[in-house]
């Protein structure tokens, strides 16, 4: 492992990350879990919520959690898996040229064989300078035998008011909408997509960039490895029904989360997988 330096966010080790250009970010050891970013000359582009809870077993509500190998209660495990709430081994922090990058590595052990029995090894990586930041989630199969996984990176983008924002870049694509389940063949017809209330979709192969827009502020999002895109606000009942949310935070964020989960990766033994989620403000 490289000579790592640690600092500490709410109490707990992070890696702090700054490049030549003065843009920064902060990854916790604890799930790998990106809090923070801002670019360059600019404000904080991530949603956390001031009454997130911290801590082995706790997961952090905002910021950039690591969902793997299962997404929401889609199998047997634990809700989104087993990594975003246990502690990582930080790698690396460094300046590279313009970028200063972070990586940190989980690999399977006892406590997590009692739910999955595979061996693996999950690295995030991110990388970041000026007005961008690429988040990389790479998994190799250490064990002796094939496995399926789904994967995300449930990324909370801040906004000023969530009925305002407009998305783009998902016309045409097909969708899974979690509130409305007995409705099929569901499409993007407009390019734009806005928050009228509680929205909880999984679009289907998007394979172009997306912008997030609302009056002032412009975010880009492109995706590499990922084939699907989770966009979620619990709006202002759902947000009622969080413990870890000040009411009325619902406002303030948009998830728009690199994915896969439709179709699940199969990895051999021996073989990796890396998913990319790039975002510019």
């Amino acid at each position: 492992m490289s000579d790592v330096s640690l600092t500490t966010f709410a109490g707990q080790p992070a890696l702090s990350l700054r490049s030549p250009d003065g843009a920064r970010a902060t990854v916790l050891v604890h799930g790998a879990h990106l809090v923070s970013w801002i670019p360059a000359g600019g404000e904080e582009q991530l949603y956390l919520s001031p009454e997130s809870r911290y801590g082995s077993g706790a997961s952090v509500r905002g910021g950039v959690p690591v969902i793997f190998p299962q997404f929401n209660e889609r199998g047997p495990l634990p809700r989104h898996g087993l990594v975003r709430t246990r502690s990582w081994e930080p790698v690396e922090s460094v300046v590279r040229g313009s970028h200063a990058i972070g990586v940190l590595r989980f690999t399977d052990d006892i406590a997590t064989r009692v739910h999955w029995k595979q061996g693996f090894e999950a690295e995030l990586t991110v990388s970041l300078s000026g007005r961008e930041i690429d988040i990389e989630l790479a998994v190799t199969n250490t064990g002796q035998q094939p496995f399926e996984f789904q994967a995300a990176l449930h990324t909370y983008l801040r906004c000023n008011d969530a009925l305002k924002v407009q998305l783009e870049g998902l016309q045409g694509c097909n969708y899974e909408d979690a509130l409305a389940p007995a409705d099929k063949g569901l499409q993007q017809w407009g390019d734009v997509l806005t928050v009228v209330g509680p929205i909880d979709r999984i679009y289907r192969q998007v394979d172009r960039p997306m912008i997030l827009r609302e009056l002032g502020r412009k975010t880009s999002i492109a995706m590499r490895g990922f084939d699907d895109v989770v966009v979620w606000n619990p709006g202002a009942e759902g947000n009622a029904k969080l413990s870890d949310m000040p009411e009325g935070d619902w406002q303030h964020f948009l998830c728009v989360e690199a994915a896969r989960i439709a179709e699940a990766v199969l990895l051999q033994p021996g073989d990796d997988w890396a998913g990319m989620q790039s975002l510019r403000a």
